[in-house]
């Protein structure tokens, strides 16, 4: 940005800046801003007083490079907004709009307060058009990345509490399974299983996966990880659930889990029972029992 036409700017965001920011706020109302409710209207007007102080800070120390030292103070503040609106829910085009907005308010105050110097308006419009742009895309790019994050933290948590483990009775553990296992998923249940053998001081432990879509080779060598790490830590482990679809499936690809499987979770739990010295029966009504 040539030296008049800095000069333009600074001094316009400087002497203009309350006006501006009304001008803005005006803009973004109009674009539907505050009508989600997420975010509230004294919030959004501090930020774009922040945002305006941090840009002129920005073009008096003579760069117009974004990426530059200068405007440091600009990224991060964009990278707080974008960040925020990432987890609240916003979209990545209302994230822009924030910065793309403000591009008419700032272009009319250039021409009604530019003064009598039009080339250098006119290069102030221009250069401050082309950093906007790329202060927009950098709002973009952070909604992206801080998106993503939100997306496998979530993932995560997810797929820590679609596996729980359940204590069945002293020493025997049910581990249900929903959904397909990988290798980051085997790991968690792997995790939770075995921490859970150690605290309960389980010898048992039956391996759900009535919930699995399909068990495939992958699918049979993370059970198989599963159980043998189990067995590491002195519990036997069963396997119930496997429907008449997915044993067919698993004949067919020649899939052997080589331990005990049980049609249902009832029928593995009578197993661990039975080889604990133990068995469920009905019990006697008084009649019965006084006969």
């Amino acid at each position: 940005m040539a030296k008049a036409s800095k000069q333009v700017a600074s001094t316009l965001l400087d002497t203009h800046q309350s006006e501006i920011v009304q001008q803005w706020m005006r803009r973004l109302k109009d674009d539907g801003a505050l009508q989600s409710g997420r975010i509230r209207e004294g919030e959004l007007q501090t930020q774009c007083s922040d945002f305006l102080s941090q840009l002129r800070d920005a073009l008096a120390n003579g760069s117009s490079d974004v990426d530059g030292r200068e405007f440091t103070g600009v990224r991060e503040m964009l990278s707080g907004v974008s960040a925020s609106r990432a987890t609240q829910g916003f979209s990545p085009r209302e994230t822009a709009m924030f910065v793309f907005s403000l591009k008419p308010p700032l272009f009319e105050a250039f021409q009604k307060h530019g003064g009598a110097d039009a080339a250098a308006v006119l290069d102030a419009t221009s250069s401050i058009g082309m950093i906007l742009d790329r202060l927009g895309l950098f709002t973009t790019e952070v909604y992206q990345k801080a998106r993503e994050a939100l997306i496998v933290r979530q993932q995560q948590e997810i797929s820590e509490l679609s596996t729980p483990v359940i204590k069945l009775w002293d020493g025997i553990l049910a581990l249900p399974l929903i959904g397909t296992l990988d290798s980051q998923r085997t790991q968690v249940v792997m995790e939770n299983l075995l921490e859970s053998i150690v605290a309960q001081g389980a010898t048992i432990a039956i391996i759900d996966i009535t919930g699995v879509p399909t068990v495939d080779t992958l699918t049979a060598q993370h059970l198989l990880k599963t159980v043998a790490a189990a067995r590491l830590m002195g519990a036997d482990c069963l396997i119930s659930g496997i429907r008449p679809q997915i044993a067919q499936t698993m004949v067919h690809l020649g899939v052997e889990l080589n331990v005990v499987s049980k049609a249902t979770l009832a029928d593995a739990f009578a197993l661990a029972l039975a080889r604990q010295g133990r068995a469920v029966g009905k019990r006697r009504s008084d009649s019965a029992a006084e006969s």
